[in-house]
């Protein structure tokens, strides 16, 4: 690899485009983010490897990955690079015009039930403008690495280096039923009996494979859980009224039902001594990003993520 002093022989654009790739694991993706056509970026990476005498990424099913020669080049570039673009967008921004949306995305009921009205104030103030993508965390996330969003909330911590992701808070599991069915399954038999004193009420879920319920059931009581749904519904919220409204029991995060809980709309069934825990994420691309509002945003997130 060509000596620190040597790099103002390489070509600023194809490091900056390398910086892409190597981040996005994609020259699809990269080329996304950099406004330019894949066949543009393949050529910049192709004239790069054949400047420094290395090959510096594999070609995957889906994507490429970084060789140790890309791992050294990004270590020794990025921060110049990254402190070049701040300074570069610096120069050209205009005070007057209103900075550009930030785009958000995550899972529709933690973003209407706590993000958005986290973030409320600083649009009411006129700080922030945001756009919102609500959906599952593997497409999100793919999103994300193709510069389709600025932040995602995400319940599964992202993988690779392309995003950087910090913990925004953890999000408790709680079986859950109407005050009727919680008085047909009687006082103490969960305790006693484990889940087979639900075999007679019907599971409202959002999703066919249960993933929620399964993963209590595992954690909880030790055992597969077997059957179907009753019903599913594809938005914890619906899920919440459905059982609010008497058709079975379900399996929610605490911070979606606890005024239900707190109201008597609905009865915790048990409350075991290690309930499951997930941790959600606020993942982000790795680099500074070009809208200061996506900091603002993030910042904000995670103060408020406290006193989730």
């Amino acid at each position: 690899m060509p000596h620190r002093d040597s790099y103002e022989s390489l070509d600023l654009n194809q490091l900056r485009t390398f910086l892409a790739v190597h981040r996005a694991g994609s020259f699809t993706a990269a080329a996304q983010l950099l406004g330019l056509s894949q066949p543009t970026v393949t050529a910049q990476m192709r004239a790069l490897e054949r400047r420094l005498g290395r090959r510096l990424f594999e070609r995957l099913p889906r994507g490429v990955a970084s060789t140790a020669m890309a791992e050294q080049l990004a270590a020794e570039v990025s921060a110049p690079l990254d402190a070049l673009s701040a300074v570069a967008g610096g120069d050209q921004v205009d005070e007057t015009a209103a900075a550009d949306p930030v785009h958000l995305a995550g899972p529709a009921e933690l973003l209407c039930a706590r993000v958005l009205p986290s973030l409320a104030p600083l649009v009411g103030a006129g700080d922030l403008r945001l756009r919102v993508t609500l959906g599952l965390a593997d497409d999100l996330l793919a999103g994300l690495r193709a510069g389709q969003y600025d932040l995602v909330v995400s319940t599964i911590r992202p993988r690779g280096r392309a995003l950087t992701a910090e913990p925004l808070a953890d999000e408790e599991f709680v079986l859950v039923a109407a005050p009727d069915w919680a008085e047909r399954i009687g006082g103490g038999r969960l305790e006693r009996e484990g889940p087979s004193a639900l075999r007679d009420a019907p599971l409202v879920t959002y999703a066919e494979d249960l993933p929620i319920a399964r993963r209590y059931w595992r954690h909880v009581f030790g055992t597969r859980l077997a059957g179907p749904a009753a019903v599913v519904v594809p938005d914890l919220r619906g899920v919440l009224a459905a059982v609010v409204a008497g058709a079975g029991f379900t399996v929610l995060p605490r911070y979606l039902c606890h005024a239900e809980l707190d109201s008597g709309a609905l009865v915790a069934l048990l409350e075991p001594v290690d309930p499951p825990i997930n941790t959600g994420f606020l993942a982000q691309r790795a680099g500074l990003p070009d809208n200061p509002n996506v900091t603002l945003v993030r910042d904000r997130l995670l103060e408020a993520a406290r006193d989730w």
